[in-house]
């Protein structure tokens, strides 16, 4: 059995992956797969990142030195890991700045981790996905070091961190990642902005994309759309915080003037 061809092609692993190869070479012993473990981890071959997940670790390199890809990490934290929110725009090498913190959807029960100079941090998905059986809508499938992995496309991924500022950096984070990118099927970003069912996210996927009309060819139809689900009364840009700002009445938004007026641009 080639063990050591299964280690190199798959840099971060699951405990029931490993299982699953050992029952494709017809081993389908438990006490097995666990020795085999043991022993790949006492010889420098395996990381242990937590119960249940491992690193392979490169012939001739040693455990502190070998680099683990934390997107990989993140990606194998749960069986149904989506990476989403500021993760995502990383991955997608659109985020302004890099984080430490990596995001996964998931309705699993997960432990937040520490691994190296990483966090880990898991997101349940929103609950108007699952109310409308919709959870894998703006799911992607994304090759890394070969292995797939889930992640939000960009279209979603523009709603979301609008939808939860919290998990997008910040205001000024999010425009400066999100004006990195060209193009967006906006038809899809609509749809999506929709189903979520919260008419402030309208409203703020509107006002993003009526601020960015020309750049993003943005038409009539797409404002009119949204405009139709945007709040009866005056919302907050972030509800959270309730910061202060200028009444934007075509949307119902109460915007802060650096978010209008895009003011961090003339600061640095």
């Amino acid at each position: 059995m080639n063990y050591q061809a299964f280690l190199a092609r798959h840099p971060v692993f699951t405990y029931k992956e490993f299982g699953t190869f050992l029952a494709s070479q017809r081993n389908l012993s438990k006490r097995t797969q666990d020795s085999l473990l043991t022993y790949y981890t006492k010889t420098g071959r395996l990381l242990r990142i937590r119960r249940g997940l491992f690193a392979s670790v490169p012939l001739g390199v040693s455990r502190e030195s070998s680099p683990v890809d934390p997107y990989l990490v993140a990606a194998k934290l749960a069986e149904d890991a989506v990476l989403a929110y500021h993760t995502a725009l990383q991955f997608h090498g659109r985020a302004y700045s890099v984080q430490q913190q990596f995001l996964y959807l998931t309705e699993q029960a997960s432990r937040p981790l520490r691994f190296r100079s990483h966090s880990f941090r898991a997101v349940p998905p929103p609950k108007a996905l699952k109310t409308r059986k919709q959870k894998s809508v703006g799911v992607v499938i994304a090759d890394r070091s070969g292995l797939n992995v889930r992640i939000t496309s960009l279209e979603r991924t523009l709603v979301d961190v609008l939808d939860r500022p919290d998990l997008g950096g910040g205001w000024e984070e999010i425009w400066r990642s999100l004006e990195s990118i060209e193009f967006f099927d906006l038809d899809q970003v609509v749809k999506y902005a929709l189903l979520l069912g919260n008419a402030t996210t309208v409203a703020k996927v509107g006002l993003y994309l009526e601020q960015h009309r020309e750049t993003l060819m943005v038409t009539d139809s797409h404002l009119r759309r949204l405009r139709a689900h945007r709040p009866a009364t005056a919302h907050y840009l972030d509800r959270g915080r309730r910061e202060s700002g200028r009444f934007v009445p075509s949307w119902n938004l109460v915007v802060p003037e650096t978010v209008l007026e895009r003011s961090w641009q003339e600061v640095r």
